[in-house]
């Protein structure tokens, strides 16, 4: 298991023809052998598995990744109000390129592109 930086931005979309650096997602994530987001490690030091939400015109959002009710969400308050489902998390390779899905507060699922990958020294 390997605790790893991950950047996500905005895939292409009808609003964003080339897609958006600017609406992006910083998450530190344990991922297994095979890039899988390791629930284990999760459950160990859920304070760890953090994400910050970068939005044009927005402040910025710090929450955390949970595995909660068998899915994978980012929330940033306690409650449910404010999380974002994040598709398939369990099964889905976070390799450079690739693409995850997040279903946003309002019911909107965006695909965004994993544009960096980096191992973070254990701490």
């Amino acid at each position: 298991m390997t605790w790893t930086l991950i950047r996500l931005e905005l895939a292409r979309s009808p609003e964003f023809p080339e897609g958006s650096a600017a609406h992006a997602y910083l998450l530190r994530v344990p991922l297994d052998g095979h890039a899988i987001a390791d629930s284990d490690a999760l459950r160990a030091h859920p304070e760890r598995a953090e994400v910050l939400r970068i939005w044009p015109d927005e402040p910025d959002q710090h929450g955390y990744l949970l595995h909660h009710r068998n899915r994978w969400i980012f929330s940033y308050a306690p409650g449910e109000a404010d999380d974002e489902p994040v598709f398939h998390l369990e099964t889905h390779p976070l390799r450079l390129g690739e693409y995850v899905t997040i279903t946003e507060r309002d019911g909107t699922s965006l695909c965004f592109r994993i544009t960096r990958c980096e191992a973070l020294a254990e701490a």
